[in-house]
């Protein structure tokens, strides 16, 4: 069921969120300082890509860097994929059929404004990064 339901999110909205985090990744990653926040783009793009079965953790161990890079990552590039995230999943509540990837969609919008700290992990095993 989750290879159906990624294979529809590709079509609907994947692909093209992907293409923001990556736009925005080689964008960020034009400065050596933006590096950081580059692959953090990168890595949440490819769970932007194919969402269902993962979800996303808390990492414990980040602290006061991780707060202060996620104040940059709003100004720099955040609030962007924030809104394409809020435009596509209006878009797709329009129908019946696409409310559940609108869901999702709203769903990543946390994990776009503040990527630093968390950790990408399988849905079934949500405690596996900790």
């Amino acid at each position: 069921m989750k290879t159906i339901l990624n294979v529809i999110w590709l079509v609907l909205s994947g692909f093209w969120l992907f293409l923001g985090y990556l736009l925005a990744g080689l964008l960020l990653c034009i400065t050596i300082i933006g590096i950081p926040f580059g692959l953090a783009a990168f890595r949440i793009g490819v769970y932007a890509l194919w969402p269902f079965g993962r979800t996303t953790v808390d990492r414990h161990d980040a602290g006061a860097p991780s707060l202060v890079g996620n104040v940059l990552w709003i100004v720099l590039a955040g609030w962007w994929l924030a809104i394409g995230h809020i435009v596509t999943g209006l878009a797709l509540c329009i129908t019946i059929i696409g409310i559940p990837f609108g869901v999702a969609n709203f769903k990543l919008i946390p994990v776009s404004l503040m990527p630093l700290g968390r950790e990408i992990v399988p849905s079934d095993r949500p405690f596996a990064g900790v």
